[in-house]
């Protein structure tokens, strides 16, 4: 593993894998919370960590040992979202904006939340924008500058750079247990996404595709097919292996980590450059 700072870690594909065109990516498992974040008094931990996709890059580790590097963010989703557009800063947050934002930063979930995943209120006082930006360039800039250099040299070497970026929801999200986001069809081949749905379909588990998640900042930023680069966001329901209320490994933890060992294994054995 390549420690990077507190930002992000890096674990490169295995030397003694067969070399993929895979990156995976987990941008919300960081649990980390610096210091500065000012955020309200009294507010509780189960708050601070309810919108982060906790042991998420446990479950998928295997991949650097089937031939696919994995990035992943260790700074917490409240502080810093790693998978929203640098842009989308919350003029109800921040100090000295206007001028319209996203339906997801009006809500409160932008690159800096408002909002906890709960809805509970992250502070009780407005950012100055230089605090703002001191965030996004100490730990946003720097987690997409690494993903970027890994998807480049992905396909300098294989041809082709296929980002999956992986990702949790809560139990009551969607009704199924996994959903696939493709960016409606335009972030990666058919072919990925129907391969994917056919190993999670496999395992018994029921798989949507692009509702209610249909890619994020990453997905959009990496699914360029006509380019080389091609991205697939994954959404794993919590209630297959995670107590949400303690964000600890449920009875199911050991079941689920077998089968995803299985599904990467079977996709990282697949030829995704030819």
């Amino acid at each position: 593993m390549t420690d990077v700072g507190d930002s992000f870690c890096i674990t490169p594909a295995s030397p003694t894998a067969e070399a993929t065109a895979l990156v995976f990516a987990s941008p919300h498992s960081g649990d980390l919370y610096p210091e500065d974040m000012g955020a309200t008094p009294g507010l509780t931990a189960a708050s601070l960590r309810s919108a982060e996709d906790a042991l998420v890059a446990q479950l998928i580790a295997d991949g650097p040992r089937w031939g696919a590097s994995l990035i992943e963010g260790r700074i917490g989703r409240a502080y810093v979202d790693l998978n929203r557009d640098p842009g989308e800063l919350d003029p109800a947050l921040i100090e000295g904006l206007d001028g319209p934002v996203g339906a997801k930063t009006a809500a409160g979930y932008g690159v800096l939340p408002r909002l906890a995943g709960d809805g509970t209120p992250l502070y009780a006082r407005r950012m100055r924008r230089e605090e703002a930006e001191t965030r996004i360039e100490t730990v946003h800039r720097p987690y997409h500058k690494a993903l970027g250099e890994l998807m480049q040299a992905t396909r300098a070497r294989r041809g082709r750079a296929v980002l999956i970026d992986w990702h949790s929801m809560p139990a009551r999200a969607a009704g199924v247990e996994v959903v696939l986001g493709d960016r409606y069809g335009s972030a990666c081949s058919a072919r990925l996404t129907r391969r994917l749905r056919d190993l999670f379909e496999g395992l018994g588990w029921r798989v949507s595709l692009n509702r209610p998640y249909a890619g994020g900042w990453s997905t959009q930023c990496w699914g360029r097919p006509d380019e080389g680069y091609e991205a697939i966001q994954i959404e794993i329901s919590r209630g297959l292996y995670l107590n949400e209320a303690t964000l600890t490994p449920s009875a199911g933890y050991g079941r689920t980590h077998k089968a995803l060992s299985r599904v990467i294994a079977a996709l990282c054995a697949e030829r995704w450059a030819d």
